[in-house]
């Protein structure tokens, strides 16, 4: 009999899981479920939902570091991890119209201009480009169709009985309920889900551990003012830690050149990421990174980013003339700057943000934790002294972590439920490669189960022929 592997989220760890299948031969039935579109009907800006997920969608760099991105080496060790990295990065590579362009910055040195005020970490990066991405999605699609992945396309999941191994999904715009049993369950839901994961957490009683707060601001600033770092590190990672405040901060996913700051909207709620386009074309001379803390010692981490988000988010101003109940309200994210405007998105679009001349509401929101962006940023003045008061922020840029499921190391499967399977961000991964990469080691485990499976059958017929053989020789 066939296994049967149903994977719900078609982000990038479900993606290089199917793809690992398909490219061992894998005899079973495999089926996508995601809330969002194929990358033919995707739209540009919604980066939330469907094929690929959201980094794979938005964001065209490759880390490739263990240190990063989540602790993938602490299930497989150093060596192991680097290699699932690199089938991930191949296969962008291999999907890539113009792969010859997908090339590795490696910087090396870190500069003394930097140690007086913060560490600088240094690793390798791949450079996809996020231009190239869309082309890379209807390529990879194909492949997978072609391969017989069945993909169910605007289908929210809403439940998933563990007990009897079956999926339930609705789709979202036709009156249509779906019903898929599975052998192996691969949970790959991404930011979008998050809040289905701590539901299923809650509801079997899953093992967790609590993860920290990782939340800050998305700032933005001429390139000119960081090229000397630039040309040591494209995808610079300053950083600096408090340990005895438990608040450590980094720069995180640095753009350059043609860079662009973009909108998340994830629980009805406006946060901010950035992207690169790689085409001379859309070259703006633009650098823009997140500042994000992490914080330890919150309780329930989750909620607390969450009310911090909606607290912003609800700096109401009026934005029309009428009064009361009639006035229209605006609820979107900020943007603050001492001296410049709101910057435009890759399609010459003013990006969404509401502009404000204080910080105070911001503070508040932040409850005493935005001093520490705010010494980051006078610090960033001191190591380069031209960027002065020539900068800006949006507010806010946040990863939602929700607890992490203890899963057995070998394969990421639930402690309680071994067929069933968690990664990317359900697992707590943080970017492209990592999550990825757990995909394609839960894809590698069960292959090897579908090996030994099929060597039990072949010694079960060896020995069915041998039983037979002796009957017939007593006749």
């Amino acid at each position: 009999m066939s296994t049967n592997v149903v994977m719900v989220g078609a982000g990038v760890a479900n993606v290089n899981a199917a793809t690992k299948l398909i490219d061992e031969g894998f005899n079973g039935k495999i089926t996508i479920i995601d809330m969002g579109k194929d990358p033919y009907l995707r739209p540009y800006e919604e980066v939330m939902t469907g094929f690929l997920g959201a980094g794979g969608w938005s964001d065209g760099k490759l880390t490739y570091h263990t240190s990063i991105g989540g602790h993938l080496s602490k299930y497989v060790g150093e060596e192991k991890a680097m290699e699932l990295f690199d089938q991930v990065i191949n296969n962008f590579k291999r999907f890539h119209p113009k792969p010859e362009e997908v090339q590795c910055s490696n910087p090396i040195a870190e500069p003394d201009f930097i140690k007086p005020y913060f560490g600088l970490r240094l690793f390798p990066v791949w450079h996809v480009g996020t231009d190239y991405l869309h082309e890379i999605g209807k390529n990879w699609y194909d492949f997978l169709v072609e391969g017989g992945v069945e993909f169910l396309w605007e289908t929210k999941v809403h439940a998933i009985d563990f007990v009897n191994e079956r999926v339930l999904g609705k789709s979202l715009i036709k009156d249509l309920e779906y019903e898929r049993r599975y052998d192996k369950l691969i949970f790959g839901v991404g930011k979008s889900g998050i809040d289905f994961g701590k539901q299923l957490a809650e509801e079997y009683d899953l093992p967790t551990e609590s993860k920290p707060v990782q939340i800050g601001v998305r700032f933005e600033a001429p390139q000119k003012h960081f090229q000397k770092l630039i040309d040591v590190s494209y995808d610079f990672k300053l950083y600096r830690k408090f340990e005895d405040k438990g608040v450590s901060l980094r720069s995180f996913c640095t753009n350059n050149n043609a860079a662009y700051v973009a909108v998340e909207q994830t629980y009805g709620d406006v946060s901010y990421n950035g992207h690169a386009k790689k085409g001379e074309e859309h070259r703006n001379n633009m650098t823009n990174f997140g500042i994000l803390m992490e914080i330890q010692g919150i309780d329930e981490p989750f909620t607390w980013s969450r009310e911090l988000v909606k607290a912003v988010n609800e700096t109401w101003f009026d934005n029309s003339k009428g009064q009361g109940r009639y006035a229209r309200k605006t609820h979107t994210g900020l943007y603050y700057s001492p001296t410049r405007e709101a910057g435009m998105t890759s399609e010459g679009i003013k990006v969404d943000a509401m502009s404000i001349k204080s910080l105070d509401k911001v503070k508040d929101a932040f409850q005493g934790y935005y001093d520490y962006i705010e010494d980051f940023i006078e610090d960033m003045k001191k190591v380069f002294p031209t960027l002065k008061d020539d900068w800006g922020i949006y507010v806010p840029e946040v990863k939602y972590l929700s607890p992490e499921p203890l899963v057995n190391y070998n394969n990421l499967s639930l402690t309680t439920y071994p067929n069933v399977h968690f990664v990317g961000d359900a697992l707590s991964a943080r970017g492209i490669t990592v999550s990825g990469a757990q995909g394609t080691l839960v894809a590698e485990q069960l292959l090897n189960g579908e090996i030994i499976k099929a060597k039990d059958l072949e010694n079960n017929v060896e020995l069915l022929e041998k039983q037979i053989q002796e009957e017939l020789n007593k006749i």
